[in-house]
């Protein structure tokens, strides 16, 4: 009985308890609902609806003749709010739009995609993603004729949600140079430096959270408009910046060196037309990896080269001579404690000081800065200040390396610090403060600021135009300029780069090769450049070409940086007609000695002898557009190259444009081996032929 009693005891606290916390249940449902409404729909609305960044269009960055360096590509995203089609238009057409999707991304099975769309409407899912992996505007435009994509966004549910991407369409060309920019606003080049006129500015716009985490655009009339970036047009030309990197790569791998960059400048503007960086990154494998020209990775002692600036401290402060002479030995010479070598075996004896210059002696330029300079150093610190070389060059792209001098209060300054300066020791300067300095003896003593971007703009309309700024007027004076402008084409004409002199057009620079410190000691491992301008006599560019460490028995700049200068200065004195020397045409006329002329159109031949004064006539019987050259008693004479309708015309000695003008205009299939002009022709000319025949021409 006690146990019945004890049983029914419990029921009923049981029963008293879920009656309370029923009772505890409801009352709390009714504080929400009404007590603390506004305070949870607040909550609400705050998790669920959020007013968030619209990314704006980034602007383009184009090189000096218009084409794309970088540029922002459309791509989408797929999703879908799969409650919006009507239940005929979603039932008829799922099942294809499932074998769609998965022929298309091919990372899920067709019965997947339709279970992820068919359950998100059922569960009443307003937004999903059916994959993240974006598609071009070409995949969209498929899309949108998809089953239910096809009915669109209000009424299908489809929508495409815009994804910009930067592409490079040169690829990897000045890759450094154009940069980038990642999700924390951190980068380098053009991409960094020109980020805030790049980027644009964020538009607003309402958002849903829906479930999964993601977020669903709401448009509405409070949205803001983004504003695109502007555009950024560089002084790069692609030409010459193809040039510059294939000789690069090539040269650094036949060497297999660490690291290289060209640079290349307008004397007269400062634009920079090219800028290549590779590093090494795998055996033979080189890659734009970081901007040696301008970072602190590439500042380094660049020897050499730097006694120029000796030499104009030297000209500048005493009344010193290129023809005055300088005694250095065997080639070995003692400063203190440092013994100081040049490197020809034996030494140069007693030399001027333009040889000592073109043969780059340290001991003939460490002897007359020592002796002149040795018991004032500061006076020579004061030249070099003078020409710009102690401060940065500043320039239009962040992370510009500091040159670093050392100055007589310097607690390392010693006795010979001197010395070893005056030959590019013991200071560092970048590759593009180097070649600033070079560029402005070939710009008359002005120094002018390196410039890499000419305008910003929007469409076609300018919003900035950059001009040349002079960042020292004089560097030196005339009569000093005249004397190391003889001395920098002595070097390639006579000295450590005569392996460029070429019998075309004048270079005028000079080699440096430096020992690089490896743990506080010179080492055998080098720091290799070449520095100079062209065409020497009236110059237009300057070049300044850098490899690092060098491995074989070419190890010196002239062998390995020299080569590299000459490629790019080739090929641009080839493509720039206002380097070229027009030809006398008086030095042709009655000579009988003429140019290859053997045939063509006979109003393009007769306007360029016309123009060279070279005596020229038709023959009685030519009549035709068409003819062929002789010449005849030191006169070019025109004669008839017949096109008759049906026979295979002769076409051997024409160009072959000319050639397959033609032939192709009467109907023959054209096949073509060899490069120069027509030497022979697989169907000989007279032959009858009929149209769609096929013919061979050989050229040489």
């Amino acid at each position: 009985m006690n146990i019945k009693k004890s049983i029914v005891l419990r029921i009923r606290v049981a029963f008293l308890a879920i009656v309370l916390f029923s009772f505890a249940i409801g009352y709390k449902i009714f504080v929400i609902q009404f007590v603390q409404r506004e305070r949870w729909e607040k909550l609400h609305t705050e998790n669920l609806i959020d007013f968030k960044d619209v990314k704006p269009t980034r602007g383009n960055i184009f090189s000096a003749d218009g084409s794309l360096l970088a540029t922002s590509l459309p791509f989408y995203r797929v999703c879908i709010d799969p409650t919006i089609a009507d239940k005929d238009v979603f039932n008829k057409g799922i099942d294809q739009l499932a074998r769609n999707l998965q022929a298309y991304f091919k990372d899920k099975t067709v019965a997947e995609y339709k279970r992820k769309i068919t359950e998100a409407r059922r569960g009443d899912k307003r937004y999903i993603i059916l994959n993240h992996k974006p598609i071009n505007y070409q995949g969209k435009k498929e899309m949108s004729e998809w089953p239910i994509f096809c009915e669109g966004r209000s009424k299908g549910g489809v929508v495409f949600e815009k994804v910009d991407k930067r592409f490079m369409p040169f690829s990897m060309l000045a890759q450094r140079t154009v940069g980038f920019v990642n999700e924390e606003n951190h980068g380098a080049g053009l991409e960094y430096s020109f980020n805030q006129e790049l980027a644009g500015k964020n538009g607003k716009a309402l958002f849903r959270k829906m479930s999964g985490g993601n977020w669903k655009p709401i448009h509405d009339e409070n949205e803001i408009t983004p504003v695109d970036g502007i555009d950024i047009v560089t002084t790069i030309d692609i030409n010459i910046q193809d040039v510059a990197e294939a000789s690069l790569r090539n040269h650094l791998a036949s060497h297999d060196a660490d690291y290289g960059c060209v640079v290349l400048m307008e004397v007269a503007t400062g634009e920079i037309k090219a800028i290549a960086n590779l590093g090494k990154v795998g055996e033979g494998q080189y890659a734009e990896n970081y901007n040696y020209a301008v970072g602190s990775q590439g500042l380094t002692e660049p020897g050499s080269t730097f006694k120029l600036a000796s030499v104009i401290a030297l000209f500048e402060d005493t009344d010193i001579n290129l023809a005055d002479t300088i005694d250095t030995g065997n080639g070995e010479y003692e400063f203190y404690d440092r013994i100081m070598r040049d490197s020809k075996p034996g030494g140069h004896g007693r030399i001027t000081l333009q040889h000592a210059f073109e043969t780059s002696s340290n001991i003939a330029i460490s002897k007359k800065v020592n002796e002149y300079f040795g018991a004032k150093p500061d006076k020579f610190l004061e030249h070099i200040q003078k020409m710009g070389l102690t401060e940065p060059v500043i320039f239009q792209m962040d992370g510009v390396a500091k040159p670093y001098f050392k100055t007589t209060s310097s607690k390392t300054w010693s006795g010979t610090t001197l010395p070893w300066m005056s030959i590019g020791y013991e200071l560092s300067m970048s590759p593009i403060h180097t070649l600033s300095f070079y560029n402005a003896i070939a710009n008359n003593g002005t120094m002018v600021r390196p410039m890499i971007v000419k305008e910003t703009r929007v469409a076609d309309q300018v919003l900035d135009r950059y001009s040349t700024e002079v960042v020292v007027d004089k560097i030196c004076s005339d009569e000093t300029l005249k004397k190391v402008r003889v001395m920098l084409e002595g070097v390639v004409e006579n000295g450590t780069a005569s392996n460029i002199k070429n019998n075309t057009y004048k270079i005028a620079g000079k080699t440096g090769t430096a020992q690089k410190l490896v743990n506080k000691t010179y080492s055998r491992t080098y720091y290799t450049s070449f520095v100079g301008y062209f065409p020497a006599d009236r110059p237009k560019y300057s070049c300044i070409v850098v490899i690092d460490n060098p491995k074989g028995y070419q190890q010196y700049g002239s062998d390995v940086a020299a080569p590299v200068f000459k490629e790019v200065a080739d090929k641009i004195y080839a493509q720039d007609l206002d380097l070229q020397e027009p030809i006398k045409a008086q030095a042709l006329a009655n000579t009988g000695v003429y140019p290859v002329i053997r045939g063509g159109l006979y109003d393009d031949l007769k306007f360029l002898c016309n123009a060279l004064q070279i005596p020229n006539h038709t023959s009685t019987n030519a009549n035709d557009d068409w003819v062929q050259a002789n010449v005849e008693n030191k006169t070019v004479v025109w004669y008839d190259r017949k096109i008759v309708a049906g026979i295979v015309p002769d076409v051997r000695g024409l160009r072959l444009k000319d050639a397959l003008y033609i032939l192709e205009n009467i109907g023959l299939h054209v096949s073509i081996q060899g490069s120069g002009r027509v030497a022979s022709q697989s169907i000989a000319a007279g032959t009858r032929y009929n149209k769609g025949n096929y013919i061979t021409i050989v050229l040489n």
